[in-house]
């Protein structure tokens, strides 16, 4: 009985859970059809959505491209209408000139034939004179006895001697004239050729104006004790003058690269702000080699302007140093430029090659930019800078003779010598006291420089103050005494100057190190 109740509670548990199992599934399918039916109502609706605002977005892309064929073609139509009215324009102008081709035409027509009706009388009247002449020559022949073969020939042997005689006289007679007029043909040359080039005066050379902004700017030019002034001339070699002006400094030294580079520098140092000796060195060194980058930039220009071509580098760039050189007071780069313009319109009156008097008046004075100078004039040095760098043998004659260092064997040579002399002889070109001065700052720099341990001398003040810099390890203190009291003897003994000067020699230990 027990068993049979066990079996039966056991089998009434399965059935139950069966019961439930099928019902759970029933459940669950139910809940499946369902959420299969609102993801299809979703998917159904997102489509729907998606479709629609495919279409709107198909709609504004046809009537963007309606709008831009609408646009292409009225640009087509107003292009059409605009070549039409021009074919128009051109169409009555060409009627217009196919009626005056018509009227011109109409018109040589009919002088045609008046000068053909005015050929016919002339043929008539020349019939009418050779009868008349035939007539006249019978009768003349009659009266005289002789024939006209022998009359004419006796005419001609007259005439021959005669002629002679007239021929004889008015060669002697334009000899003569070209004689009188050559001298005033050749001023009229000369004239035509100055009135033909621009001048320009003598330069300024030896002060700059450096402009600033304030007066604030100066205590920071200056530096503690005077520290970074004093770096400054000591790396550019130029004296700066720090007094009462309003917003200016005043840069002075004979040498214009100096001042130019002294000008540049501290433009930068006052852009950038910062000013100390480390950083003043730093852009002087920079500042040095940008004005060699412009030296050959501006020989580039020079030559290009001329029309000189195959010009050799080195040569263009000793072209380029001539802006920051002065001859007598006149900028060095203008008076070579002007000579050369100058040569050019003189071989052109003359039927000469301008290109080459042009080369030759731009290179006459290349001797003087050189900066070793040794004893020889500069044409001499011009010349043989020339030949060096296989310029041709006209124009290095033409350099070397311009000052009748040597014999003169070329055409262009008496040109460039004359062109040089108009350049530099008329009112306000050159300055003679001004070459003089700075020949002698010159001098003055070059007897401390041949003094051993020497490495920089600077001229300043006017020639009033040379400044020598010397090497710690090369000179002591007690020698840089000794070596301000020789400079200082030999230019008393060796030199002639006004008032005194101030022998500076400057010894300067540095210590370098690097951490690393």
């Amino acid at each position: 009985m027990d068993t049979i109740s066990i079996v039966g509670g056991i089998l009434s548990v399965v059935i139950v859970c069966i019961a439930t199992g099928f019902i759970t599934y029933l459940v669950v399918q139910r809940t499946m059809r369902d959420t299969k039916r609102s993801l299809i109502k979703e998917a159904e609706s997102e489509a729907e959505m998606i479709k629609k605002e495919k279409m709107l977005q198909a709609k504004e892309k046809y009537i963007q491209l309606k709008s831009e064929h609408d646009r292409m073609v009225n640009d087509r139509n107003s292009k059409l209408k605009e070549r039409e009215h021009t074919l128009k324009q051109q169409e009555n102008s060409l009627q217009q000139q196919h009626n005056e081709v018509e009227r011109k035409s109409k018109e040589l027509t009919q002088t045609k034939e008046q000068m053909d009706n005015h050929i016919a009388v002339l043929d008539s009247k020349k019939e009418e004179l050779e009868k008349s002449i035939k007539s006249q020559n019978i009768k003349l022949e009659q009266i005289g006895g002789l024939s006209s073969e022998d009359a004419k020939n006796i005419l001609v042997e007259n005439m021959k001697s005669e002629a002679k005689a007239d021929a004889m006289s008015y060669i002697n007679d334009t000899i003569e004239e070209a004689k009188l007029s050559a001298n005033r043909e050749a001023k009229k040359i000369v004239v035509q050729t100055i009135q033909r080039v621009a001048t320009e005066t003598a330069i300024e050379n030896s002060v700059t104006v450096f402009n600033i902004e304030s007066d604030e700017v100066k205590g920071r030019i200056i530096g503690r004790e005077g520290r970074n002034i004093r770096a400054l001339e000591a790396a550019t070699g130029i004296e700066i003058i720090v007094d009462d002006t309003p917003e200016a400094i005043i840069l002075s030294g004979f040498d214009p690269v100096r001042r130019e580079i002294a000008r540049l520098a501290l433009h930068q140092l006052v852009t950038d702000g910062r000013i100390h000796p480390a950083r003043i060195e730093e852009v002087v060194s920079k500042v040095q080699r940008q004005i060699e980058d412009e030296i050959a930039e501006v020989g580039k220009r020079t030559v290009i302007d001329l029309g000189i071509h195959n010009l050799h580098p080195e040569l263009i760039r000793l072209i380029g140093k001539m802006k920051y050189r002065s001859s007598y007071g006149q900028n060095l780069l203008q008076h070579s430029r002007e000579t050369a313009n100058l040569c050019g319109i003189m071989a052109a009156e003359l039927g000469l090659n301008t290109k080459v008097a042009r080369r030759a008046g731009l290179l006459h004075d290349i001797g003087k930019v050189p900066d070793d100078e040794p004893e020889l004039p500069h044409a001499i040095i011009g010349m043989k800078l020339a030949e060096k760098y296989k310029e041709k043998p006209d124009v290095c004659n033409a350099i070397g003779a311009h000052h009748d260092e040597v014999e003169m064997t070329s055409i262009i040579s008496p040109i460039v010598q004359v062109c040089d002399a108009i350049s530099g002889a008329r009112p306000g070109a050159r300055r003679e006291v001004v070459e003089s001065y700075i020949k002698r700052l010159k001098e003055m720099e070059d007897i401390a420089m041949a003094y051993p341990g020497v490495l920089k001398t600077y001229a300043i003040q006017a020639g009033r103050e040379l400044r020598v810099i010397v090497g710690s390890e090369k000179i002591s203190d007690a020698e840089a005494d000794q070596l301000s009291h020789d400079v200082a003897k030999k230019i008393q003994d060796e030199m002639t100057y006004p008032g005194q000067v101030k022998i500076t020699v400057i010894r300067e230990t540095r210590s370098v190190s690097y951490a690393k």
